[in-house]
């Protein structure tokens, strides 16, 4: 047992280690530790020491948060407050819950970790190609470590930021981390902190950017004792899908902000991430000013001299949360997913929920593309109410588009993604559509070798919460046509299951089967292209052009008014067709007559010969003839 003393909370002086110095938690320093705690209600609080009989008492502040700091306690001590008497309570700010949840904290210095990624000056939003990946089922271990194995195959496909799913620690084995408890503490199941940190810093080196996947709209059912510390976490007046909103602009909110811009700092600067996707921005409720959302990322701007990327997940389609400000939030993208919902009406049938509002016309894709989103103020029929803002004034590289996340995947009765539903030839064109759009385009993890495994909605609450998980799932499908039987609920994946979580993890042997081989190789050589074009990676809103040549047919130049070669990109998803594209082309003053064709996805390095209809360009004649689904990208040279 090392030896205990005691000073006040003002002294030792600890000298700053980095340009941030942490006020919350567990935090070392030269002589032993400060806890801190926010805990405006109560009366009393100490700390429960692992090893020490007698809890050590903290002294209140004005701003309600108790301090103390202890001589002799230092990284991998185990502690747990008590509050009024009760408890032990882990820390709201735990840096680390090696037992869980539930269990006691463990102090962490970050400092000891040997950084190597010094010449690294963060996100690069040109060109960006995003990865999300949740760390469980990506690898056969499910840790940080398993996905570290992946950077050398990461970095060859082509992607330029890996997004992690959330990795705040969470109750039960396996989840998809949208029900995480300690935000601060990165989940045991993945490994320990420093494993995130060698995954940060090996990422960094092979030049792949992290950002991470934060929740700070809800908690997780099990494990949450923010209450306990405080009654103002949680707002009285704004209530949202998982119950109150979290306080941002109600009493005490002031240090709710805190606590919330803190976890984000720490992020940044204890593990070097590159910046953040904020879960369902539209459920953070704030009449203040300024916004949350906009002090939140003028903090993150301020604190570090690297480039951060925060990325919002909105469904309100709204233009300020990346416009400058004062007339907007700042942020550096927003998650698109009108691209998304008309390619799945088109080609996958969805039709019911959400995807009622959108047509799958090639027409109303091509407005998606040309605008960043489709729901630009005009009238949603299904909302029975205008959605949406104007987006024009938007760079392109700000919406981030997909054909899958893990939302749009998992959120589906049995996990399917859209390989599972639509043929290969379907597949592979809509994949070359995604990535030559100007937009910032995203994948899900297995979807650039069409991986056969699902991706399900899983959990492991205990056995009373499970239950209710379980039933509440199934009743949700229970309205949708295919379900009305309640056989076929019963069908339904138990996210209760080990199975329903093993089921979704990633198969990585099958990238030596022919047909996954493939599919790999045509997003490798997309993803080279659009690596190396200046025209791919133009985000300026005049460089791009594109028109429905019919209703499943989109033709997208990029390059337009640049002294670049353009790139004519022409995607066809049902049946065959004779497309002349010469009168778009003179549109942008471009000769296809001096087009060079890059490559088709009928190619023999990317479709087998039973997979595809053929497709032949005449560029003498300026046309294109599909003999069924594909895509074609055509490099167009400008004359002298």
């Amino acid at each position: 047992m090392s030896s205990l003393t005691l000073s006040s909370p003002q002294a030792p002086t600890v000298a700053p280690r980095q340009r941030w110095v942490p006020s919350l938690g567990a935090i070392p320093h030269a002589y032993g530790t400060r806890f801190t705690v926010w805990a405006p209600t109560a009366n009393t609080v100490s700390i429960n020491l692992f090893g020490h009989d007698e809890p050590v008492p903290m002294a209140r502040r004005e701003d309600g948060r108790f301090s103390c700091d202890c001589t002799g306690v230092s990284a991998g001590a185990r502690y747990a407050f008590q509050i009024d008497g009760r408890g032990p309570f882990p820390d709201p700010a735990s840096r680390w819950q090696p037992d869980g949840v539930h269990g006691f904290s463990a102090v962490v210095d970050p400092s000891s970790f040997e950084w190597t990624d010094g010449e690294w000056r963060g996100a690069n939003p040109t060109g960006a190609v995003v990865y999300e990946l949740h760390v469980g089922t990506f690898s056969p271990d499910g840790t940080f470590a398993g996905v570290e194995a992946q950077l050398d195959y990461l970095q060859k496909l082509g992607i330029t930021t890996i997004e992690l799913m959330p990795v705040a620690d969470f109750a039960g084995r396996w989840n998809w981390g949208y029900d995480g408890v300690d935000l601060f503490a990165p989940s045991h199941y993945y490994g320990e902190p420093d494993d995130l940190r060698c995954l940060v810093n090996a990422a960094h080196m092979h030049g792949i950017a992290v950002i991470l996947d934060v929740v700070y709209n809800h908690l997780g059912p099990d494990g949450a004792y923010l209450s306990v510390f405080s009654p103002y976490y949680f707002s009285t007046h704004h209530q949202t899908p998982w119950g109150g909103a979290i306080n941002l602009d109600g009493e005490h909110s002031d240090q709710v902000r805190a606590f919330l811009t803190e976890n984000a700092l720490h992020w940044v600067h204890e593990y070097h991430v590159d910046g953040l996707r904020l879960d369902a921005t539209h459920a953070l409720v704030d009449t203040s000013t300024p916004h949350f959302l906009q002090a939140l990322t003028g903090q993150l701007r301020t604190s570090s001299a690297r480039s951060l990327q925060v990325i919002a997940e909105d469904e309100r389609n709204e233009a300020r949360l990346v416009m400058d400000p004062p007339a907007g939030f700042g942020l550096d993208g927003v998650w698109s997913d009108d691209f998304h919902h008309h390619v799945r009406r088109a080609v996958a049938g969805d039709r019911h929920g959400y995807f009622a509002d959108f047509s799958g016309h090639a027409a109303d894709l091509a407005a998606t593309i040309r605008q960043g989103w489709f729901y630009d103020g005009r009238y949603a029929e299904r909302l029975k109410c205008a959605r949406g803002t104007d987006p024009l004034g938007v760079d392109y590289s700000r919406f981030v588009v997909c054909l899958q996340n893990h939302d749009q995947v998992g959120n589906r009765a049995f996990g399917e993604r859209l390989n599972h539903q639509v043929s290969p030839a379907v597949y592979r064109a809509l994949s070359t559509l995604l990535l030559t759009v100007p937009e910032t385009p995203l994948l899900f993890m297995g979807q650039e070798w069409a991986a056969s495994t699902p991706f399900c909605y899983f959990t492991d609450h205990e056995a009373t919460l499970g239950r209710l998980v379980t039933d509440g799932r199934r009743r949700e499908f229970a309205e949708f046509p295919g379900f009305a039987d309640p056989a076929a609920t019963q069908a339904i994946p138990d996210p209760q299951a080990e199975s329903t979580m093993s089921m979704s993890r990633l198969q990585w042997s099958e990238q030596r089967d022919a047909a996954h081989a493939r599919t790999l190789a045509l997003y490798r050589a997309l993803l080279q292209l659009r690596r190396s074009e200046a025209a791919l990676q133009d985000e300026r809103r005049d460089s791009t052009y594109v028109e429905a040549l019919d209703d499943c047919t989109v033709l997208v130049l990029r390059g337009v008014g640049s002294t670049t070669d353009v790139f004519c990109v022409l995607v066809h998803w049902a049946g065959g067709g004779l497309f002349d594209i010469t009168v778009p082309c003179r549109r942008i003053q471009v000769d296809v007559r001096r087009a060079e064709l890059q490559l088709t996805t009928a190619d023999a390095p990317f479709a087998l010969d039973d997979e595809t209809g053929a497709i032949e360009a005449d560029l003498d004649q300026g046309t294109v003839r599909f003999c069924g689904p594909g895509a074609l990208v055509l490099r167009i040279a400008r004359t002298s």
